[in-house]
């Protein structure tokens, strides 16, 4: 591994940065308009009273170069915990230096010490490189299965549904 490249779990310290990285992915992504939280309410679900994910940190020399965010998921068929890697990114310029790999195998690590069954992501069918470092790294990808999504505006409409059909 790189003497400049420390793996670490991410501090309130980290939340500016942490962002940035969030909103250099979305560009990444060109998804950039889709970024509608802040840094505030980002601190509050990592280290308020009730923290939902977790995160942790790339930092190469004092910069923070990457970031992997993840949350417990669990598996009924497996009767196992497991984490789900919500976002894993280094900025381009960091690429192809172990950072990515030191990234997803402190999270392998994480997961082995938590009993986990499995470690699970999902990736952009366009993003060829991830897909091909994912795969290098062992990783399978499902072809067959596809993510379901009910977004926020959606939610209350479920919601408001039930709401008038239960009166």
């Amino acid at each position: 591994m790189n003497k400049n490249l420390r793996i670490r779990s991410a501090q309130p310290s980290d939340i500016v940065d942490l962002f940035s990285l969030i909103q250099a992915l979305a560009e990444y992504e060109k998804l950039s308009h889709k970024v509608t939280g802040d840094a505030e309410m980002l601190r509050e679900h990592l280290f308020g009273k009730r923290p939902y994910i977790e995160a942790i940190v790339a930092q190469w020399g004092t910069q923070c170069v990457g970031f992997s965010v993840f949350f417990p998921n669990y598996s009924t068929f497996l009767t196992k915990p497991g984490i789900y890697v919500e976002d894993l990114f280094v900025l381009p310029d960091y690429r192809r230096q172990g950072v990515g790999k030191s990234l997803l195998i402190y999270l392998a690590q994480l997961a082995v010490k938590r009993g986990a069954g499995r470690l699970e992501w999902s990736v952009l069918d366009w993003n060829s490189l991830a897909i091909g470092f994912y795969k290098k790294m062992g990783a399978d990808i499902l072809p067959d299965w596809r993510i379901c999504r009910v977004s926020e505006r959606t939610l209350s409409q479920l919601v408001n549904d039930d709401q008038h059909h239960s009166q």
